[in-house]
């Protein structure tokens, strides 16, 4: 019956050939784990298309509504932050992949003849890989995103000639807005997406078409086949890719700032890391010659690389005599290296900031206020209140200015709505004491002009209050003029000190000041940078 069906499928659709073809094709007997890349450069794709279909199920593709959606996925969402960062490391994994792969071709000369189409493909997909990069940049719409893409349009518009129409075409032309937002998103979502699957298929075909390229030499050993054994060194490296892209999405936080805001010419920002040497490279070049870091540079090194199979035109050799093309990478490594580093090095401490420069509502908290708004959401109370949104919730919206009370009386109503709100739905606030104080706190510094921003802090800093309130650190040190002098007031502690030198004297005060009363602190290393942090931004 198994065969009478298999030969059904075979007659009518011819699968069974197909795939007895792919699986069983010869390759030279010197492919190995060195060729791995190209099908762990496929699998990173797959996992960035699922990922991508995933969040966009819950997406609101609209400037305001994106930054509302892409925040519920993160916080709200089952699955959504790691779904979100799945997609968010992979795209960097998937760089990185692609680029390795395009080296690995280079060293071993697998582009020359009769392969320079396959090369000239595989570089158009490399360019459509930073593309999907560049367009998904702007998608979360906060003031990284914003700002980001603000950079990248001013970019453009250096082109000689084309500027004004690479902006226009951009939807840029009258500052980046609803109309970039549509069509980066078009890009990304639509038109890249189509684009890179059929160059992809493209790929693999020339690459079937003429095999695999074999280590001189090698033309006369005996061939292999390609399943079983390349089959799993494949699958092996799969795997080992997606454990790396799992283990970032555990381990490091996906940026999300505040809304982007148009108005904050204060933010400074930056592009991606893969992107970080192109803006370091800027640098050196400064009023008319600007065009040429931007412009000429850059579009000269992708000439370059669409014309290495028609500018090295001599016989294949081996990788260890292919000492000029070793030389050319070991070259780009270190000038790539070198530029990032400078860039990342250079790179301001963030802190979050107003539209007028002054630091952003949150940070005029004092640290029981902000770790109220630690317990606010801890307690998800926005599911019944709102702050500053309008009443359309069932609790009063507690921005509003007739929402009135003193501590006492909060503090009860925490305890026991019931009690002073006959018929109230509100359940009480299972919150010690200190937490409840720190709840009341919050609640009572809201009015209606700043109940939008507070809505609006940061998590991290948000949780480094809490972990300040739960130290009692308050009993030495003032934030904010909230607090004891017992020791040195932390307001502006990141032009006096380093993140380093904090998470070091949290661990051994009396190594870092000798004498001191502080009792040594042990944190989870989650927790000492969200304390450090936060510290940092006061």
């Amino acid at each position: 019956m198994k065969r009478s069906i298999l030969d059904w499928i075979e007659h009518r659709t011819g699968l069974e050939t197909l795939v007895r073809n792919f699986l069983y094709e010869e390759i030279p007997a010197s492919a190995g784990w060195h060729q791995v890349l190209g099908s762990v450069a496929l699998f990173c794709f797959l996992v960035q298309a699922f990922t991508g279909a995933m969040l966009a199920f819950n997406y609101a593709p609209t400037p305001g509504d994106a930054y509302n959606s892409v925040k519920y996925i993160m916080t709200e969402l089952t699955g959504g932050r790691m779904i979100r960062g799945l997609h968010h490391w992979g795209a960097s994994t998937m760089i990185v992949v692609v680029v390795l792969h395009m080296i690995q071709v280079f060293l071993w000369g697998a582009y020359k003849k009769p392969r320079e189409a396959t090369w000239v493909v595989g570089c158009v997909l490399l360019l459509l890989t930073l593309a999907f990069g560049l367009t998904g940049y702007l998608l979360p719409w906060d003031n990284r995103a914003y700002w980001g893409t603000v950079v990248t349009t001013q970019i453009a518009a250096l082109a000689p000639g084309a500027g004004p129409y690479a902006v226009r075409l951009m939807g840029a032309d009258g500052g980046v807005g609803v109309v970039t937002f549509s069509r980066f998103y078009a890009l990304h979502t639509l038109l890249l997406p189509l684009g890179i699957v059929h160059l992809i298929a493209f790929h693999i075909y020339l690459v079937r078409k003429h095999g695999v390229a074999p280590a001189p030499g090698d033309e006369f050993r005996p061939r292999k086949r390609f399943f079983p054994e390349q089959v799993f060194k494949d699958t092996i490296a799969a795997f080992v890719a997606f454990a790396v892209i799992f283990t970032l999405t555990v381990a490091a936080r996906v940026p999300l700032e505040r809304l982007a805001d148009p108005t904050d010419t204060t933010y400074i920002p930056r592009p991606d890391w893969y992107f970080l040497f192109l803006f370091q490279t800027l640098k050196f070049f400064e009023g008319p010659l600007e065009v040429i870091g931007a412009v000429i540079l850059p579009n000269l090194a992708i000439a370059c690389l669409f014309l290495v199979p028609f500018l090295d035109r001599t016989r294949v050799k081996r990788i260890t005599q292919r000492g000029f093309a070793m030389s050319i990478v070991a070259i780009a490594a270190v000038g790539w290296s070198g530029l990032t580093a400078a860039a990342v090095s250079s790179t301001p401490k963030k802190v979050e900031t107003s539209a007028n420069g002054e630091p952003a509502v949150w940070a005029h908290l004092s640290p029981v206020e902000l770790a109220g708004l630690g317990y606010f959401r801890k307690e998800n109370c926005s599911a019944c209140h709102s702050l500053g949104e309008g009443g359309t919730k069932i609790g009063p919206d507690l921005g509003s200015p007739r929402i009135r009370r003193d501590a006492k009386w909060m503090i009860a109503h925490f305890k026991n709505p019931q009690q002073l709100v006959p018929g109230s739905s509100m359940p009480p606030v299972r919150l010690l004491d200190d937490q409840l104080n720190a709840l009341a706190a919050f609640v009572l510094k809201l009015t209606p002009n700043n109940a939008s921003d507070l809505r609006s802090a940061p998590q991290p800093a948000v949780e480094g209050a809490m972990l300040y309130q739960q130290g009692r650190c308050g009993a030495c040190h003032q934030i904010n003029g909230s607090g004891v002098k017992l020791g040195p007031a932390l307001n502006g502690l990141a032009q006096r000190r380093d993140k380093t030198w904090i998470k070091g004297h949290f661990a051994d005060p009396q190594k870092f000041s000798p004498g001191t009363v502080m009792p040594p602190y042990k944190f989870s290393p989650r927790d000492l940078d969200r304390l450090t942090s936060y510290l940092l931004q006061m």
